[in-house]
């Protein structure tokens, strides 16, 4: 079996991550022009984002077992294909029927290299050096969010909305080529799951009844939340509330993606020095600071770039710290059925991003003071989470 290099793997990994922020970031932007060329309104172009995300949850499901049952690389290769189909779909949508639909199987397929990456990490490497990966390839994929809604609104401006779908999918060919020539079957073939109803039955019900698991990919949701609903609210709260232009949406994006960057950073360092609890505690130590920083701006502050941007990045920050060690400790929980647990722990995660893009976002966006209210309750919903799967773990 051939081999792959650390920086190699990181990057590539990285690099099929994205999609995800490419295919949502990126033609944020381009809702207004979008809605005038379509012939339809404002909550038609957000349900464009639910169609997306929705069947992106469901099929989390499924891309990580069937790669248990597979093999890695086929699945990504399959799924980046679909992809591709979708992208042209949504790029040629005469209606924005046509372009729901191309969004449906765009969010069927943008999660294979996802999830069944996170399972490449367990594969190949264990403890301090799979943490290390899993923020380096955080640190790099950060930069995914600050450039898609940047280059979203430029390319937009410059070639119109439908050069946004033509970049998805060169980027996942692209993806694609690095995948056939790059990254090798980490799974080989005495250690594959059989993929029969009943397996896979016992499995789900193996992972998701068990209350520690899911209350830690809850925990790591509802921390998440905080950063997802601005960016899902981006357009009103940058262009209503704030002023700006939609080329203009790097001042949100760029500082997001810097606290993303400086997070991952330190988790790296701090996988050298303390347990993956204490990294958590440190990363919701940071988070109360952003929550009651934004509340307080919120209520005594004018509306402005300046005070409105600043402990988002920190959220943000407190969130990339976070991520690696809330993943890792759940993963390792089924060290026989990785990509299952990947898949049923991106499930959860992008459920709950399906509501708040669909139905949470639009209730507060008119309000900023309500965002801020929600980004508290989302910390201490997880902080709450995390704590009782401690208390599972104990009983």
């Amino acid at each position: 079996m051939k081999t792959i290099s650390y920086p190699m793997l990181a990057l590539l990994l990285a690099f099929l991550n994205s999609i995800g922020p490419f295919s949502i970031d990126a033609y944020l932007p381009a809702f207004p022009a979008m809605q005038e060329a379509l012939r339809t309104d404002a909550v038609a172009m957000q349900q464009s984002l639910t169609a997306y995300m929705i069947p992106f949850s469901v099929m989390m499901l499924w891309h990580g077992a069937i790669s248990d049952a597979l093999g890695r690389r086929r699945v990504i290769v399959a799924s980046l294909s679909v992809f591709i189909v979708a992208s042209l779909l949504c790029a040629l949508a005469p209606n924005v029927h046509v372009l729901i639909i191309g969004r449906v199987l765009q969010g069927l397929s943008a999660g294979g290299g996802v999830i069944v990456g996170r399972a490449v990490v367990r594969d190949v490497l264990d403890g301090p050096a799979a943490q290390r990966m899993m923020s380096h390839v955080a640190m790099v994929f950060a930069v995914a969010p600050a450039v898609a809604p940047i280059l979203g609104g430029f390319m937009t401006d410059a070639m119109g909305w439908r050069s946004l779908f033509i970049f998805m999918l060169l980027l996942a060919a692209g993806q694609m080529y690095m995948t056939l020539r790059y990254l090798p079957e980490t799974l080989p073939p005495e250690k594959r799951q059989p993929l029969a109803p009943g397996n896979l039955l016992a499995g789900y019900l193996a992972v998701l009844g068990n209350a520690r698991f899911v209350l830690i990919a809850l925990a790591m949701s509802f921390i998440f939340i905080g950063f997802f609903l601005y960016v899902m609210s981006a357009p009103v709260f940058l262009m209503r509330h704030l002023g700006l232009r939609e080329t203009q949406f790097g001042y949100l994006f760029v500082p997001l993606v810097i606290g993303m960057m400086a997070g991952s950073l330190t988790a790296v360092r701090l996988s050298r020095r303390m347990s993956q609890e204490s990294i958590i505690q440190v990363a919701f130590a940071v988070a109360a600071v952003a929550a009651v920083w934004n509340l307080a701006a919120n209520w005594f502050l004018p509306e402005t770039v300046a005070t409105r941007i600043p402990q988002l990045a920190l959220q943000s920050f407190a969130m990339n710290l976070s991520f690696p060690s809330l993943t890792l400790m759940a993963l390792d929980m089924f060290p026989e059925r990785r990509g299952m647990a990947a898949s049923c722990q991106g499930f959860i995660h992008t459920l709950i991003m399906s509501v708040t893009a669909g139905l949470l976002a639009p209730m507060l966006w008119d309000s900023t003071r309500h965002m801020a209210i929600a980004m508290a309750v989302m910390w201490l919903c997880s902080v709450l989470l995390f704590a009782a799967s401690r208390r599972a773990r104990a009983g």
